[in-house]
């Protein structure tokens, strides 16, 4: 054969491959309001950037008439490209080719370009678009799962690792996306869980849509399985280019700095008047953070869920930091055990990527009750301590208003290693509310008053006493629990200074082989 026929050999076969499943499939993708594989890296990756691996690979079953259907590629494009420039490796599950089904081959191509990535220590996205693994394969195809699923748990920690759910993730398929670092689906064209409806509706007899079931609100809101929703693929491809821009290459360097031109020293006048005169009166916590940050820019991280505790990314002086605030305008910011684990999880992944950690505290305390004590609040609440506790990138905590009982330790404390701790005027640092407080310290002598009238003037004057100790943050302060008391309107710029002081910060924990995390 002449070269020219082998070359024109080559184009015929990239061409094959590059219809996937076949134009049919295609337009029955794209009829569902889904992107075909390959249409889907090319909107993430940088333009022309994509280097595609394994383009002529096949599945090796015999099985059940497999080997009449032969499709090149098999079903998952893999490869590399770039971001804003930056190196990322890829994998698009492919859903024209046997419904995206994983072979053992499939798997071999994606532990493939998951070796390679963890080699050049560059982030990996998933994008998941299938129906499960390929019955035809049996036990072949669940030990591919289990060989992403290794990779994923060595990957942890070491390089990012993103999944995008734009279509069918079930069974053995959604563990892989569970092991990384950040999910985000697609309204009305994902689901994810482990059994489906059918099958619960046999074992259990519950009857359930599979929107219901696994469907990208109900993981947003009631599961908190995913990170992030977006209204379509395009919006969640431009949201994952976006995250990335806050997060490093790999665990040995430091998220990507980028030019600033908000002023460091910009003032917020509106800061020095957003904490309400009543106490128990709530507000938006996302108003200081939009006030405090690089252009109001905020990315939040699982939004819906838990909104009790307020999680993210921004930039200070055009440095990324990961944020975590109590959000006094649900359940008034208190901790409860969703709350707990979302940022538990969250100042991990902070401290794995060498993020630094500002959090902004207004905390009554934690959630009473029995339904959270038998939900394991203890160990949950835990968590959290031990991710700030063990934490040691840069940690700056700025107290707004209440600051309660354990939840005030619990909350990048300068007991757990907190570098820099300030306060606002309006800060109250204490073991609990006047209420409470007052019920203990003089509930004998309130209880030997018998007119009413003289005892209640005798709570509000015990409160009050109270109030003048502990309403306030220098009693900390006197300590040294607390660095510095700030003018709330200048937190952003001294928070860029504690940063920019911080940025060669080393801290160590002692050596082990891992640490026991209360789970």
């Amino acid at each position: 054969m002449a070269i020219e026929d082998k070359i024109q050999q080559l184009l015929n076969k990239r061409e094959e491959a590059r219809l996937g499943g076949g134009l049919k499939r295609i337009d029955s993708q794209h009829s569902k309001g889904k992107l075909t594989a390959r249409e889907r890296i090319e909107l993430l990756l940088d333009e022309g950037s994509f280097e595609e691996f394994d383009m002529f690979v096949t599945h090796r079953s015999h099985d059940f008439g497999m080997e009449k259907q032969q499709y090149l590629s098999d079903a998952v494009v893999t490869g590399h490209g770039t971001i804003d420039g930056r190196v990322v490796y890829v994998f698009s599950q492919d859903f024209t080719v046997f419904g995206g089904s994983l072979s053992e081959t499939f798997s071999q191509k994606i532990c493939k370009v998951m070796d390679q990535a963890m080699k050049v220590g560059a982030p990996i996205i998933g994008i998941n678009d299938s129906g499960g693994a390929r019955i035809q394969e049996g036990v072949r195809s669940l030990a591919g799962y289990a060989e992403i699923f290794q990779r994923n748990i060595m990957a942890s920690g070491v390089i990012p690792q993103i999944s995008a759910i734009f279509g069918p993730c079930a069974g053995g398929a959604v563990y892989s996306p569970a092991l990384t670092d950040f999910i985000l689906m697609s309204k009305d064209t994902s689901y994810m869980f482990v059994t489906g409806p059918k099958v619960a509706k046999t074992v259990t007899g519950e009857d359930i849509t599979t929107e219901d079931l696994g469907g990208a609100e109900v993981h947003a809101r009631k599961s908190g399985v995913t990170h992030f929703v977006a209204e379509n693929e395009e919006e969640g491809i431009l949201l994952l280019r976006k995250l990335l821009s806050y997060l490093p290459q790999n665990n040995l360097e430091d998220p990507p700095q980028t030019e600033c031109a908000d002023p460091i020293d910009r003032l917020e006048d509106y800061l020095n008047e957003i904490i309400p005169e009543n106490p128990n009166k709530p507000y938006d916590v996302k108003d200081v953070i939009c006030g405090i940050v690089d252009d109001g820019e905020f990315l939040e991280v699982q939004r819906s869920y838990a909104q009790n505790i307020c999680v993210g990314f921004a930039k200070f002086d055009g440095m990324p930091v990961g944020i975590v605030a109590n959000q006094p305008n649900f359940l008034a910011g208190v901790l409860d055990i969703d709350a707990s684990r979302k940022a538990a999880r969250f100042v991990r992944f902070c401290d794995a990527f060498n993020v630094p950690i500002v959090t902004l505290v207004d905390v009554p305390g934690f959630l009473p009750g029995s339904a959270q004590e038998y939900g394991g609040i203890i160990i949950h609440g835990a968590k959290l301590m031990f991710a700030y506790g063990e934490a040691t990138v840069p940690k700056i905590t700025i107290t707004l208003r209440k600051s309660y009982g354990g939840a005030h330790d619990v909350m990048s404390s300068k007991q757990l290693r907190g570098d820099i701790n300030y306060a606002w005027p309006s800060a109250e640092i204490a073991v609990m509310g006047p209420a409470g407080a007052i019920e203990i310290l003089a509930g004998k002598e309130i209880a030997g008053i018998s007119d009413e009238e003289e005892k209640q003037k005798l709570i509000l004057q015990k409160e009050q006493e109270y109030r003048d100790k502990f309403a306030n943050p220098y009693e900390a302060a006197k300590y040294g629990y607390i660095d510095d008391v700030i003018e709330p309107r200048n937190t952003r710029f001294r928070v860029i200074r504690a940063l920019r002081t911080l940025a060669t910060k080393k801290d160590v924990n002692p050596p082990k082989k891992h640490s026991n995390i209360p789970l």
